[in-house]
């Protein structure tokens, strides 16, 4: 089966204690025939061809100081800032969502769970309202997509997320099965119930559920595949 995507060029960024890096090349090679580049942290560019990037999840660094923090120094991160600046489309996921902002690529920080305690379940993702590419291509559904991660509550401070809400920055909010959001269905204490975030400009997402773990119904869910779809959609 040949996929619209099958020329596309896009690049996965490898720290160390990367641990998602082999379940993105699999489903993006499985689901939409692409190869990922993979690029090594200690690179300083990146190639010239890339429409597209990733961050995938894992523990960089070994999570020392804040997860991510170690990350957001490594040398190719001013190629992945330049990238960005230049509007290229960027995909971070759990460990990469907490690389973007603490690279100040995203607003916010993800903090330790409420419950202080290593997270792994399914989470139902609800879109919020937004006109990005990603909100017009998943709204109006839910969205079943595992967590696993023990710094994933976001937070951002009352002026912050009066932004998000008003530039219809907020992507995914924990909710369930009908997307009603309840404390009972917020995993971490997140802020707003927030598991997922645009830039500005709507082409930089990080979000703290793996889609490429939902990526089959032998995995459980093949909801992943629509959101890993809509991140090439933005490439363009």
């Amino acid at each position: 089966m040949t996929s619209k995507f099958g020329a596309t060029q896009i690049g996965l960024v490898q720290f160390p204690g990367s641990n998602c890096d082999a379940d993105c090349v699999d489903a993006f090679k499985r689901l939409f025939q692409i190869d990922l580049k993979l690029i090594w942290h200690e690179e300083t560019s990146l190639p010239s061809a890339l429409s597209g990037l990733i961050l995938p999840g894992g523990f960089s660094y070994g999570d020392y100081l804040r997860s991510g923090a170690l990350a957001s120094i490594s040398p190719v991160m001013q190629a992945v800032k330049a990238f960005a600046a230049k509007g290229g489309s960027v995909l971070g996921v759990c460990n990469g969502f907490q690389v973007l902002t603490e690279s100040h690529l995203l607003p916010g920080a993800l903090l330790k769970n409420d419950s202080r305690k290593f997270i792994c379940e399914y989470a139902q993702l609800a879109v919020a309202p937004g006109e990005s590419l990603y909100h017009r291509k998943l709204k109006d559904r839910t969205y079943k997509v595992p967590i696993a991660h023990g710094e994933g509550r976001y937070y951002v401070d009352a002026e912050g997320l009066k932004k998000l809400q008003a530039n219809g920055q907020i992507l995914f909010q924990y909710g369930d099965e009908a997307g009603v959001l309840s404390a009972d269905t917020n995993p971490n204490g997140a802020v707003a119930h927030i598991a997922g975030i645009v830039s500005a400009n709507g082409r930089v997402m990080g979000m703290m559920p793996h889609p490429e773990r939902a990526s089959s119904e032998l995995l459980g869910s093949a909801d992943g595949t629509s959101i890993l779809e809509a991140f090439l959609e933005t490439v363009g």
